[in-house]
């Protein structure tokens, strides 16, 4: 008899977790909470409320699920992985005390110091005229960062007073992001290409994926407000695998062996923004779950049974070293709704979904649901993700492109440049 899987969270991560969960030869029954109109087609939709942790926990048992997979870090940072395994369940997922690293920005910094893991020099302030002191000691640019979860809306990169002073007034004074910003982070400005490096890991062995990266910006050449990622590439020519296994050692084992010591130990996916300035790789951050858009490019090149990968991951046993991927490429593009990344416009009909999916990408929902007569229909920022693999990047991109020109809905918004110019794929 195979696995019950419950998938928690209705974005476009969860949607390719999904598809890569159903690609295992044991070809288990996939249950998601939360959903999407194209979650819908590829997975039992649970009508439950992610912020329900105790609901989810409780209706796991009685669903018969054998793992839960959880993708949005709001509920990891609530404790679901912990209301999980006390209620017997198996969750790939860490602990509300490991989820910390991503719940607070202040608590990654404290770790990283303990660990000996290279991040750039910060100041944690709780008043104005600390942030401004701070700000003073570390000159400008300076990164303004509120400690906890701020949807992707909590940081500013300052390169004035002017700037840095709005920022720190936002958090601290105007309570912009609530309790999220009731502390800051105040942290010197860096420069350099970035890269998103995930790994799985039980707690002790570590398995890492490819390099990825993502392009934050709306607009092309990386201009405008920044948003939760409109696209994303594996493998990035400039993290070669060897280098990628270097990072790991320098941030991902460090970090995971911290955690251990201090009794929290880390369990899931430790996701590390780095950036590599001239003076070597800094870590920006730290997620506790698979990134989005980075999962539309990375899991479409897994060659991994999915599914056993997880569950070694939740169980323990999990092998140490890279997870097994094919040798091409992958390009994720991200078609927005109107108005993105401020208030988005709801209810736009798309169409071309099937034709674009007949090209053979992988078209994952993000932000859909259903309109009258069954129609798909717009119902977020950042509504698909088309993702295409390819012998290289620049062939992945074309893939891309040529399935995301295909679905058209009223204010899309795209991209035209991820991935621009990234021909090589030496890893």
């Amino acid at each position: 008899m195979s696995r019950t899987v419950l998938v928690v969270g209705g974005g476009g991560r969860e949607h390719a977790l999904v598809r890569a969960l159903a690609r295992s030869p044991e070809r288990p029954r996939i249950l998601c909470a939360g959903g999407n109109a194209g979650i819908a087609r590829d997975a039992e939709l649970i009508p439950l409320n992610l912020d329900d942790v105790r609901g989810v926990a409780a209706l796991a048992p009685a669903l018969g699920v054998d793992l839960v997979v959880v993708g949005p870090e709001a509920p990891l940072v609530a404790g679901i992985c912990d209301a999980l395994r006390a209620a017997g369940v198996r969750a790939f997922g860490p602990s509300a005390a490991a989820a910390r690293l991503e719940g607070s920005k202040a608590f990654a910094k404290e770790v990283m110091e303990a660990a000996g893991v290279p991040t750039a020099r910060s100041v944690t302030v709780t008043d104005l005229d600390a942030g401004l002191a701070a700000v003073a000691s570390l000159g400008l640019p300076v990164a303004i960062k509120a400690d906890g979860l701020a949807a992707g809306k909590g940081v500013v990169v300052a390169t004035t007073e002017a700037q840095a002073r709005e920022a720190l007034q936002a958090c601290l004074v105007d309570a912009a992001f609530g309790a999220a910003g009731r502390v800051v982070v105040v942290e010197e400005g860096m420069t350099g290409p970035e890269v998103s490096l995930l790994a799985i890991t039980d707690g002790r062995a570590v398995a890492r994926f490819p390099a990825a990266r993502d392009y934050k910006p709306i607009g092309e050449g990386n201009t405008g407000p920044n948003t939760g990622g409109m696209g994303s590439v594996s493998p990035v020519p400039d993290i070669p695998d060897a280098l990628a296994d270097e990072l790991v050692d320098a941030v991902h084992r460090p970090v995971i062996a911290e955690m251990e010591r201090r009794g929290t130990p880390f369990q899931g996916v430790l996701y590390a923004g780095i950036m590599m300035t001239p003076d070597g790789p800094r870590v920006l951050e730290f997620n506790t779950r698979f990134g989005d858009p980075e999962t539309q490019a990375l899991l479409p090149r897994l060659e991994d049974d999915a599914l056993d990968l997880l569950t070694s991951a939740a169980a323990g046993g999990l092998a140490d070293g890279p997870v097994r991927v094919n040798d091409g490429a992958a390009v994720a593009v991200v078609l927005a709704a109107h108005g993105y990344p401020g208030t988005p416009r709801q209810g736009d009909v798309i169409s071309g979904l099937d034709a674009a999916a007949e090209t053979g990408a992988e078209v994952y929902h993000a932000g859909t649901t259903f309109g009258e007569g069954g129609a798909v229909v717009t119902a977020g920022g950042r509504v698909l993700a088309v993702s295409a693999r390819g012998d290289s990047v620049a062939d992945a991109r074309a893939r891309a492109y040529a399935a995301a020109d295909l679905i058209t809905f009223d204010g899309r918004q795209m991209r035209g440049d991820i991935a621009s110019g990234m021909d090589d794929t030496t890893t």
